[in-house]
């Protein structure tokens, strides 16, 4: 399942296609992230558009900021075109990155799910359209679609059951299992698929991104994948990460 490395010079010509700040998002391509965000998933397009009719378009360059930790939070969020990162600050001051979210991902916080204000960053990692949706707007959803309501429920249950988890959790996983996890997820998110197994993911993270995915530091995810490159696990660039054994990458995953 798995491909060895490509050569030095093939490297060079895997591009990071560049996400442009888009003008307009247009109303296809709205639909087509509400379609895929889970909270509306299964909906008919009417019900769609009266959803998309109640959404604020916004548009952000790359590295400007959606909303701080600590900002009063009003509205639920929808990534339609490009990445947005979502960054936490550490006991000891620090910024990690704590997801990276493509098209159809849901972000955001409101007082309706019990979180008044954001606990997280989110930040453009490239140039992306995002949908946004009020309280009372979001409100009348729920009232109109209870099959909505109920796949908040089951997520706001969710992120109780995974804040409990995370409590202490992965302390004793591998780096190299830490890591493997966090591209996997990436992945299968984000990623494009090259044939033989092989994975593009066009996302411009640094070391120090990729180890805030991982709960780890950037020295220790640097060595961890310098060693992956020499033996044709992954290659990577400025601006993206391949995966070119998803096979022995699943395996390092796996422990």
């Amino acid at each position: 399942m798995g491909s060895t490395a490509p050569e030095a010079g093939a490297r060079r010509r895997i591009p990071l296609r560049e996400v442009r700040l888009p003008h307009v998002c247009p109303r296809p391509v709205r639909l087509w992230a509400l379609q895929r965000a889970p909270y509306f998933a299964g909906l008919a397009d009417t019900e769609l558009a009266r959803i998309d009719d109640r959404m604020q378009v916004t548009s952000w360059r790359e590295g400007e900021s959606v909303y701080r930790a600590g900002d009063p939070a009003g509205h639920l969020h929808i990534v339609a075109e490009g990445r947005i990162k979502l960054t936490q600050t550490t006991a000891s001051g620090a910024e990690t990155v704590a997801d990276v979210l493509g098209p159809g991902e849901l972000f955001g916080a409101m007082g309706t799910l019990g979180e008044p204000v954001h606990r997280q960053s989110a930040t453009a990692l490239v140039g992306s359209c995002v949908l946004q949706i009020g309280q009372e707007a979001f409100r009348e959803v729920l009232a109109e679609h209870p099959a909505v309501a109920l796949c908040v429920l089951d997520d706001v249950a969710a992120r109780l059951a995974r804040a409990h988890a995370d409590i202490g959790g992965q302390s004793s996983d591998t780096v190299a299992r830490r890591v493997a996890t966090a591209l996997l997820r990436l992945a299968d998110k984000l990623g494009e698929d090259q044939g033989s197994g092989g994975v593009l993911i066009e996302v411009p993270l640094t070391r120090a991104d990729l180890a805030g995915l991982a709960r780890s530091t950037p020295e220790s995810v640097s060595r961890v994948m310098s060693r992956w490159h020499r033996e044709g696990v992954i290659d990577s660039g400025r601006r993206w990460t391949a995966i070119t054994d998803r096979a022995r990458l699943e395996a390092e995953a796996a422990g």
